[in-house]
């Protein structure tokens, strides 16, 4: 109760300082520009430790041109006039696709898989387990129930994203089979990662129940790991995660590999395909690391007008966003356009549609995603 009531409380003070932030500019710059409506756009994202949140205010900044700002010509905003674009911080994919069927969202950073999933209504569902100790409803089976969210529209794939499962490195752990027994963090309810990590288990063999699961917030497992008060965290994003970063400065960690068997199967039956976390990408862990990955997708809701979803994917693509995302998280700099329609899963939003026509997009590129 105390964490929910603590997650109430940060969502709420959240939601309150990104209101502020909207009037506070409104009430700067609407006497200097009082005949601009401004309009306010909430782009869901993950946990503020980890990399969705902080690509997610690069592409918000990016995205937003306040009334009164700047002309793009003249070194000001390249974004879309009038707009206020936020990063809101959620528990990740399947929260975001709820929250944009519901409304509450305009736009999300989904995982392609999820989205493909939340857009059928369709979602692969691990194995309950049963005897063991309460553990959340598993995401995918949530999004069976609700069923096919048909609003979902895809304005860009952004970048890859790879599972990652930390360790402590005193852990004796070689294996993803040697989890069992072990304390582990799957992620927190509402999360890719949580769905994810079952999925990865079950290929592997594992059942949840041979487990001493956890399901903590990232920025919590991170701090669990680091106090020895688990071995193990699964965790989904584009490296380098802040807060894997964190923990890896401070207490000597390693990753665990998905490979053989265990990542061909996932990627025969799943939208997954093979992917490598580089030697050095965090401190201390100097060699390759073999898993599996999928692409990180721009959603946005059906609902948004043609006009906006063109401006809002134009001002994605800017001169300055490529400055903005460059200088940003490392994870900006994989963001690129020769790979804006690679492992879209749902349909295009026609406003971005007809902007990456104008780019001179091959029509048969167009037409194979979904």
């Amino acid at each position: 109760m105390d964490r929910q009531r603590r997650t109430l409380d940060e969502r709420r003070h959240g939601f309150v300082a990104a209101v502020l932030f909207v009037v506070l500019i409104f009430a700067i710059v609407a006497p200097a520009r009082a005949e601009q409506s401004l309009r306010f756009f909430r782009i869901g994202t993950a946990a503020t430790t980890g990399t969705y949140f902080v690509i997610g205010a690069e592409i918000a900044n990016a995205i937003s041109k306040p009334p009164g700002s700047r002309d793009c010509a003249k070194g000001g905003s390249c974004g879309v006039e009038g707009l206020v674009a936020v990063a809101q911080a959620t528990q990740g994919s399947i929260e975001n696709v709820l929250g944009m069927g519901t409304g509450q969202l305009e736009a999300a950073l989904v995982q392609a898989d999820i989205a493909k999933w939340a857009y059928a209504g369709k979602a692969p569902v691990s194995k309950a387990c049963r005897g063991g100790p309460p553990s959340p409803e598993n995401g995918a089976s949530l999004l069976n129930k609700v069923g096919a969210i048909g609003n979902l529209r895809a304005i860009a794939a952004l970048y890859p994203e790879a599972i990652h499962v930390v360790m402590r490195a005193d852990a004796k752990v070689k294996s993803l089979g040697d989890l069992k027994g072990k304390r582990v963090s799957l992620g927190e309810a509402g999360s890719g990662t949580l769905a994810e990590a079952r999925l990865v288990l079950d290929a592997a063999g594992v059942t949840e129940c041979q487990l001493k699961p956890q399901y903590p917030r990232l920025s919590e497992a991170a701090g669990l790991l680091q106090k020895n008060a688990i071995d193990a965290f699964f965790l989904i994003g584009g490296y380098p995660v802040p807060a894997i970063t964190d923990v890896a400065s401070m207490e000597p960690v390693r990753l665990l590999p998905i490979a053989g068997a265990t990542r061909d199967k996932l990627v025969r039956q799943f939208p997954f395909v093979p992917a490598v976390i580089p030697g050095a990408t965090y401190p201390g862990i100097d060699a390759d690391t073999q898993t599996i990955g999928v692409p990180a997708l721009f959603v946005i809701s059906a609902t948004v007008p043609e006009e906006l979803a063109y401006g809002i994917t134009k001002a994605l693509w800017q001169e300055s966003t490529r400055r903005l995302l460059d200088n940003g998280h490392p994870a900006g700099k994989r963001i690129r356009f020769e790979n804006a329609l690679s492992g879209i899963s749902i349909p295009l939003h026609p406003g971005a549609a007809r902007y990456y026509q104008e780019r001179g997009v091959a029509e048969a590129l167009l037409r194979s995603a979904p």
